[in-house]
Order: C-alpha cells, then structure tokens, then sequence
C-alpha cells in the first residue's frame, strides 16, 4: 500500500495517507493507457476535414479536345484527378472519428496512469485546497510553494469556482474533478495534485 506525504497549501508536510493499492499500486499496463490515449484524442476530433472530387470542382464542363484524330491523350474533363485544379481521388471528408473503449480497458488504463504518479512521485496530496477570493497569483504562490515548476493537474472533490477561475490563466494547469479525470489528462500533466477528499472519492469510485 503507497504511503504519500500530505502538505498544506503553503507546502509544509502535515501528515501521510495510505493510497489504495487497487488504484494507485497496481501493474501498469502500458497497452491499455496508449489505447486509452488514442480513444480519446480520437474522440476529440472535429472530422470537419473535406476535399472536392471531380464532380464537386468547379469547371470542365466542356471536353476539352475531341476524342480522335490530335495525337494526345483522351480527356473528357480539365477537372479530372490528373490535372492541375482537377478534383481529389479518395480524398477526406466530413465523418466521426470516435469509438467507444470497453469500460475495464478505460479504467484499467487510468488505474495504469495514476500509479505511475506514484512510482514516478509526481503525486501531490494536500489537506484542502480553499481560495478566499478568485486570484491567480494566489493559485500561482500555491504551487510555488509546492514546488511545482512544471504542468500540473489539480483534482478536486467537487466544482470549486474559485479554485477553477484562479487556476484557469496559469500556463500548463488544469483543473479538474475526481469524476471527470482521464488517462490522457493524467499523464499529460508532470504532476498530479490531488486533495485528501477527492482521493477518497477517487478510490471509492474507481475501486
């Protein structure tokens, strides 16, 4: 079971808490967090790329030589794939690039992650995480004194406006709630900040 030091916001150690080990001590699987990854990004796509063929390009309505008798080849339109301005073959076009990931694969890919936080100590627990007013350089002092000099994730048990707005304008941080964290975010972000009741709420749900 991962013993992790606890810190307050202004980065002194209050205490250690005992991680779960069928979340954050389990056997990494790689495979599952890339297709997990995939799954996601692919997801996220627009889909709205398009090209033109043949009939949809403008012009070449007329042939542009007769068929027999000039010594070149025969043509029936200047907008064909082989000339210049001509339409595209096979080309892209509008569709959706999602799928759905089994549900055991998703969370044993985020299980995967999230115990490389651990192995890696890129996991931070604090106490409580609670803003008086909505100020960036507030959050920003935080993770200073957390020693935080890269990206981070910060997870929180329930939406926290405050905690939200302060952090939203910091380059390389984002927020986010213990039912709406992915695979992707996690190993995206260097470090994984984490409050005491949102890892409860993690291990509950995710156990």
């Amino acid at each position: 079971m991962p013993i992790v030091d606890v810190y307050n916001i202004k980065g002194q150690k209050v205490g250690d808490i005992n991680l779960s080990d069928d979340i954050f001590g389990v056997d990494v699987n790689t495979v599952a967090m890339h297709s997990a990854v995939v799954n996601i990004l692919a997801n996220a796509r627009q889909g709205t790329q398009s090209t033109k063929t043949k009939s949809e390009v403008r012009g070449g309505g007329r042939k542009p030589w007769r068929q027999k008798g000039t010594g070149r080849a025969r043509h029936g339109s200047i907008r064909s794939a082989q000339w210049v301005g001509g339409g595209i073959v096979l080309g892209p076009k509008p569709r959706s690039y999602s799928y759905t990931l089994p549900k055991k694969v998703k969370r044993l890919a985020l299980k995967s992650a999230l115990t490389t936080k651990v192995n890696d100590n890129n996991i931070i627990v604090l106490d409580d995480l609670k803003l008086e007013a909505i100020k960036t350089k507030e959050m920003a002092n935080i993770l200073n004194n957390l020693k935080v000099d890269s990206s981070a994730l910060i997870v929180l048990p329930d939406l926290d406006k405050k905690v939200i707005l302060s952090a939203r304008n910091l380059e390389n941080v984002k927020t986010s709630t213990y039912n709406t964290i992915n695979t992707y975010d996690v190993l995206r972000y260097n470090k994984f900040i984490v409050t005491k009741d949102a890892v409860a709420k993690i291990e509950e749900v995710f156990a």
